[in-house]
């Protein structure tokens, strides 16, 4: 791809001085979650994922288990929608990667850890764990048994992921509304919604948010857009040109949970 360390480290969320020090040798055990990073920043094909995880003294993801791997095609089609807010999401819902704009209208995950970059978790969460920056309030109450309902078909699809089901025990543990709806046997499918995002910087951003998926790639996209000309399509659009820059600093991510009332 031709990209520079400054480049592939933003890309991948890792610290630059990290990248320097895998190219020279003196960071000899990469994680499983960074070698993951570094495939998706270099839209790295399966097979060149896999001997990239040998590479590092590690198996790589066996059938079964959650690919977090973003395709080339995905990666393009990002490229080209800079100018909307969206987000990629495994099977598990585990943010993968994101446009700049997504990262103005809800703050920037990449200083998030994986398990910090859960949808899932962010919904259910009891503490300020939220995916986002800042609140963001759903029209609506159909989007928690709905990702119950994705946990459930996960389960199914990825028999082996150990990580799929310690998140489904963890959110049983934690959440009394998630225990209650795994148990009812939840189902639902993913419908357009209103959200409006609190932003600290434009105020309250009502945006449509629709949920695509990739056909062939269990991956799936969350994109935020607006009515063209309205007083909010100029505050993303001056968040997006600002990269959500205020005057006495960048915006950075604070305690916020993803609201659904």
């Amino acid at each position: 791809m031709g990209l520079r360390r400054e480049e592939l480290a933003e890309l991948a969320g890792l610290s630059v001085d990290y990248v320097v020090r895998l190219e020279q040798g003196r960071a000899t055990s990469p994680s499983a979650q960074v070698v993951a990073s570094l495939a998706r920043a270099l839209q790295l094909q399966p097979a060149e994922r896999d001997y990239a995880y040998r590479l590092a003294g590690l198996l790589p993801p066996h059938e079964g288990t959650i690919s977090t791997h973003v395709p080339a095609g995905v990666q393009r089609m990002l490229a080209r929608l800079g100018e909307f807010p969206v987000g990629v999401f495994s099977a598990d819902w585990t943010l993968l990667s994101w446009t700049p704009a997504w990262a103005a209208l809800l703050g920037d995950p990449s200083a998030r850890t994986p398990t910090e970059r859960s949808l899932v978790r962010s919904v259910f969460a009891t503490g300020p764990s939220g995916l986002a920056a800042w609140p963001v309030i759903q029209e609506g109450d159909t989007l928690k048994a709905t990702l119950v309902a994705d946990l459930r078909t996960a389960l199914v699809d990825y028999p082996h992921d150990r990580g799929l089901a310690d998140l489904v025990e963890e959110l049983r543990s934690a959440s009394a509304e998630f225990t209650r709806l795994w148990d009812e046997g939840a189902v639902g499918v993913h419908v357009s919604a209103r959200k409006t995002i609190v932003h600290p910087q434009v105020g309250e951003v009502t945006c449509d948010c629709d949920v695509l998926t990739v056909p062939g790639c269990d991956v799936r996209l969350i994109v935020y857009t607006v009515a063209a000309g309205s007083a909010d399509a100029e505050k993303l659009e001056f968040l997006r040109v600002t990269n959500g820059v205020r005057a006495d600093g960048p915006s950075s991510p604070g305690p916020g949970l993803f609201s659904t009332s």
